[in-house]
């Protein structure tokens, strides 16, 4: 079950942020406006990516000599050191959100939705390239556990996000609060990079 806990969190960690696509399901929530397909839509499209990402890693598992092993390592700490950064970034910045009261048809509602998921890079470069790489090294039942947690996280974010979104709007804008909320990502995806550049080292 810690794989599963790992998972969790660090899928948490990595969706907890205001983005494009988090901003919209909020939108959504305070509009009332299709609330559950938007979050369906996002917490499957997580899940698929997710194990994709897993899959694809196991797959090509084989084929990782020690020098690809180490690239991928390498790679995967200055995704985090990146990752860390913005977040660090972040806590100076203050975003605007727009919660008009615009009526979109349900048919452009999940075209929306589909194109702030699949056309948003961080979506591919958090789910396939990160969870898969951090989980490339997992016996085969770790990596569902893994992915199961994630996908969780995915699944109550979104729908903890639309759902209460219009109880908790002052504190959702509240730049104070998001600024607490990253604090915590930053201190935990930093034990994570350290995690990986241990690996590196033992790599070279």
């Amino acid at each position: 079950m810690s794989f599963l806990a790992l998972g969790f969190l660090t899928g948490l960690s990595l969706i907890l942020a205001i983005g494009a696509q988090n901003i919209f399901v909020m939108e959504q929530g305070l509009k009332k406006q299709y609330i559950f397909i938007v979050c369906l839509i996002c917490s499957i499209s997580d899940l698929i990516l997710i194990f994709f990402g897993i899959f694809l890693f196991e797959y090509f598992r084989e084929f990782f000599t020690k020098s690809i092993e180490l690239t991928l390592n390498i790679l995967l700490f200055i995704f985090l050191v990146y990752f860390i950064y913005n977040k660090i970034r972040s806590l100076y910045k203050k975003s605007d959100l727009n919660f008009g009261n615009d009526i979109l048809s349900l048919k452009n509602i999940i075209i929306k939705t589909l194109g702030f998921t699949y056309l948003n890079p961080h979506v591919y470069s958090d789910t396939v390239f990160f969870l898969g790489n951090f989980s490339k090294n997992f016996i085969i039942n770790d990596k569902i556990l893994f992915g199961l947690g994630a996908s969780l996280a995915s699944f109550l974010f979104f729908f903890s996000l639309g759902y209460l979104a219009k109880f908790f709007s002052s504190y959702l804008i509240d730049s104070k609060t998001w600024k607490t909320i990253n604090f915590f990502i930053i201190m935990f995806m930093t034990v994570l990079s350290s995690y990986v550049f241990l690996d590196i080292i033992d790599l070279v």
